[in-house]
């Protein structure tokens, strides 16, 4: 999610990544000296149970490459067949180069602060520690800050996979039963599986779940692409640019399924070279690459072969009268279900961490039982409320993905450059409020276009 898909997967304990564990010594304050130089995060990081760069590359492979994809012919749809294509190539191209600078900020921070390694929020942290005097108080909020982004991107996940699951289920029990039950019925419905899966506190119990989640989608995808490319119709029967009323749409849900920066830093982290995560070629290059790819083919394919009667994930156009149709949409809610718990758990084990100290140690673990069930049923809730896959995607990827995945790496790298690193012209200055721009324009007409098809859905 953007994906949607196994963000936490990256490694056998992300929780590593999103702690707060790291330290950053109290002396970084001040002028950045070349000697900084010498230092070499690299050599300090613990090798032991690290990844080759194959592995980092199938790991980010397998991050991206979600539920997400399947919303691509729906952002197609939304742009137009030229435009769309285009502007998927140039969107995959913002986020790859949002996640490189990330990525490089984190390791000059690194080198900066003498520290091995950083999460997201600690690289937000540093540079704000280490910039310009006047925002060095803003620190502790921008750590604070990036891990409520975090959970907040989860959680809409995490809703988005509800509407999905029983969108799916909702297609298959109406044919089989001959009547319509409002969807409201089977998201609540779903409650009980929910809440189980929102209670495991040990990603190795999650494993099996990972397991059959990664067989159903694989098997999934597969008949997917068999059925988009053996219908695709003339180009003369789709548009290639839709409307102007459209766009934000479209740049709300190509960010959503492209944007997995969430697991990046995880990835890089635990990677056993890690200097060969970004470079030409590069670990980073080569996912993005592929993402972009796959992603840009599949919209465009899917949008010929379902014209605009798209709905929000290609599989919900696929008949439940053929057998290998309803196989489909069985297997990917499957699949969907089987990911819920792993989408929830970071932003579980934040919060929890957030609010341990408050709760005495004797009421420690009903407490948390108590948190996990109220935020599934928050996902419940909110699912509930707006039970249409399409504004919901559009409405998560315009608010908290747009925010995550591209503007707070921009901001980050502004500020750890401010002093004497934007470069000639301050180019830097002026690339990043280009992207912050892009980032708060997507949200504002995204966010505001979705509650509207929002508004329409109750009326």
């Amino acid at each position: 999610m953007g994906r949607m898909e196994n963000e936490q997967s990256a490694t056998d304990n992300p929780m590593k990544e999103f702690s707060s564990s790291t330290k950053i010594a109290p002396t970084v304050i001040g002028e950045y000296r070349e000697k900084d130089e010498l230092y070499d995060p690299f050599e300090h990081r613990d090798k032991r149970n690290t990844t080759s760069d194959f592995g980092a590359l199938a790991h980010l492979l397998k991050s991206s490459l979600g539920t997400g994809i399947l919303a691509m012919p729906n952002a197609i749809k939304n742009g137009g067949l030229l435009f769309g294509g285009i502007g998927t190539i140039i969107i995959s191209f913002i986020c790859a180069h949002c996640v490189h600078i990330l990525v490089r900020t984190s390791h000059i921070l690194c080198r900066r602060t003498k520290t091995p390694k950083m999460n997201y929020a600690e690289t937000a942290y540093a540079a704000f520690l280490c910039g310009p005097v006047p925002v060095r108080p803003w620190a502790n909020a921008s750590k604070i800050f990036v891990y409520a982004a975090l959970c907040a991107t989860y959680i809409g996940g995490a809703c988005v996979y509800v509407v999905f699951i029983a969108e799916s289920i909702q297609q298959v029990a109406n044919y089989y039963t001959s009547s319509v039950v409002d969807i409201r019925m089977y998201i609540l419905a779903l409650i009980p599986a929910l809440v189980l899966l929102g209670q495991v506190r040990n990603l190795k119990y999650m494993v099996p779940f990972s397991m059959l989640a990664n067989i159903c989608m694989m098997t999934g995808f597969a008949i997917t692409l068999y059925y988009v490319f053996s219908n695709i119709q003339p180009i003369s029967s789709v548009k290639m640019f839709s409307s102007v009323e459209q766009l934000p749409r479209f740049f709300a849900t190509v960010i959503f399924a492209i944007e997995g920066i969430g697991v990046v830093m995880p990835v890089e982290n635990n990677m056993q070279k890690p200097q060969h995560f970004l470079g030409c070629p590069s670990v980073l290059n080569i996912t993005m690459t592929i993402v972009g790819s796959l992603y840009t083919i599949l919209g465009v394919f899917g949008y010929l072969s379902y014209g605009e009667k798209l709905r929000g994930s290609v599989t919900l156009n696929l008949s439940v009268e053929e057998p290998l149709g309803l196989s489909v949409k069985i297997l990917i809610a499957l699949a969907v279900l089987f990911t819920y718990g792993l989408q929830f758990f970071v932003s579980l084990e934040i919060m929890w961490n957030a609010i341990k100290p408050l709760i005495s140690h004797k009421y420690q673990a009903m407490g948390e039982t108590l948190m996990r069930i109220s935020m599934v049923m928050l996902t419940v809730g909110v699912a509930s409320a707006v039970p249409k896959l399409d504004p919901f995607i559009s409405l998560v990827g315009a608010i908290f993905f747009s925010v995550l995945g591209i503007s707070i790496p921009a901001a980050v790298e502004t500020v750890s450059c401010w002093e004497s690193h934007l470069g000639t012209f301050k180019w830097r200055l002026w690339k990043n409020g280009l992207l912050i721009l892009f980032s708060l324009l997507a949200m504002i007409f995204g966010t505001w276009v979705s509650i509207l098809d929002i508004i329409d859905l109750y009326k």
